[in-house]
Order: structure tokens, then sequence, then C-alpha cells
């Protein structure tokens, strides 16, 4: 059985409906996950999706985050937060079960910059993530974990690493934190099957002719336990939804994966 998941930060998804839904009927992913979706759950527009074949489930804000995933077929055991007694004013993070395959997709802060308070948030929220995915997962867990990380992991992920390195999203602080999450037992599928360089997901619109001149970051992220890596087939970034009318300034990741695999 063939399974494709994507995921995409939306930037508003009322404002890029027409980006998603076009890109769903053309590629019928199994799963997208959607960051900054930026509508309360009251205005959401299910019945867009659900008129292009999709069953949709959601956790928004006001004006702000947000995030929602997309599904051919039910999801099952949804779950909405960290559910870890700490509690939450934002919403980060949707986890729920497709196709037997347990997907968790969160918008992580993006941190604003290293000496503020929102930076440390971002790094607690690493840090909470890695107790959400020990409490609830084992490394034979079918496990996806997808979103806007906001962090470019590798200098192969930024267009200038030595002049990026130490600005927020390419930080050592946030490199160990999401480091410690990756040893959970995690494997980044994109590079998984593509190791060179200048392959990114973000192209900042204040930067002039960003996407243009492909000065660019690698953000957004599909990582999956060790049995769900061993399924993995392929992995590819979209990159004609961000020269669209009305772009985010993210595009679309892809992975795919043949569920009847034989595994080592």
């Amino acid at each position: 059985m063939s399974w494709r998941i994507a995921t995409f930060n939306a930037n508003s998804i009322r404002t890029r409906l027409h980006v998603v839904l076009n890109w769903l009927q053309k590629h019928r992913p199994d799963a997208l996950c959607l960051q900054e979706t930026k509508v309360q759950d009251p205005d959401f527009p299910v019945d867009a999706f659900r008129e292009t074949g999709y069953q949709i489930v959601y956790h928004g804000q006001k004006s702000y985050n947000g995030v929602a995933l997309a599904t051919l077929r039910p999801p099952d055991d949804v779950r909405i937060g960290f559910d870890d007694g700490e509690g939450e004013t934002e919403a980060r993070i949707l986890t729920a079960r497709v196709d037997g395959i347990f997907i968790v997709n969160t918008y992580v802060p993006q941190g604003r910059e290293p000496d503020t308070e929102f930076f440390q948030a971002k790094i607690r929220f690493f840090e909470r993530l890695k107790r959400f995915f020990q409490r609830n997962f084992t490394l034979d867990s079918l496990l996806a974990w997808a979103g806007d990380f906001n962090v470019a992991p590798e200098p192969t992920d930024v267009f200038d690493p030595d002049r990026l390195r130490g600005h927020v999203g390419f930080h050592p602080d946030e490199h160990r934190a999401l480091g410690q999450v990756k040893d959970w037992g995690f494997t980044d599928v994109f590079r998984k099957h593509n190791p060179d360089p200048k392959q990114y997901t973000f192209w900042d619109y204040r930067l002039p002719k960003s996407f243009e001149r492909n000065l660019g970051w690698r953000l957004d992220h599909i990582w999956t336990s060790r049995a769900l890596t061993d399924r993995s087939v392929g992995a590819w970034i979209d990159r004609e939804p961000r020269g669209s009318e009305k772009p985010s300034d993210h595009t679309f990741l892809i992975a795919d994966f043949d569920l009847e695999r034989r595994t080592s």
C-alpha cells in the first residue's frame, strides 16, 4: 500500500485556501498537515475540504498559530495539545491516527530573538515534545512527526550558514534542543533521500526576490520513527506553489511510503 503525507505552513488558511485545495486536488496525499491556519475553530472552512474529498480536524485560535490535519479517510484517536498537565494557551500541536499511522502535527514557536522569553519558550516547547513522544510512543510505533519546526537543522539547510549562524532558526541552542528530540529515535526522511544542499521550504517575504534567488531555509520537516522510516521510499519539496498568486512564504514538503515493504 502506497501512502503519502505532506506538510504546509499556510500562513492563513482562509487567505491560502485556493492554494491548498488546488494542491490537494492535484496530488491527493493521504494526509496533509497544516500550520499557521490563523482561524478560530467555528470559522474553519470545513465544507471546502469536504467538497474536495477530505476529512479535516483542526485546533485553532483567532489571528495566530493553529494546526489542522486533512485526510482522505477518517482519522481516529485525535488529541489536542500536549495533555501533560502543564497548560497551554496557543494552538500548536494536534495528534491523530490515520491508516494506522500516528501523525503529530506541530507549529513550533518562532522564537523572535535569542535573548527573549519567546526564545526560551521555544526551547521549552521542544523539551515538552520529547517528553510527549516518550510518554505516548515507542520506536516500534508507526509515527510521523511533521510540521513547521522553525529550525534549519544543518548548514546545508540555510542559504548562507556563516552569516545566519546564531540567528533564530539557526541557533546552537535550537539545534541542541531539536537534536534531543531527534535522539528519541527520529529520522529526517527528506535528508534520507535528498542529501544535496540548497533545497528549502521557506523564503522570507522581507528579503527582496528571495524565492527567485533561492535564498531560503528548510524549516518544515517530516521525521519518522524507525518502524516508519523502514517503509520510506521518497521525499520531495514542491516549489511550484511558492510561485503562485498570493503564496505563503512556505511551500509543501511531501514524503512517500510503501506500507507493505518488508522491514529489517
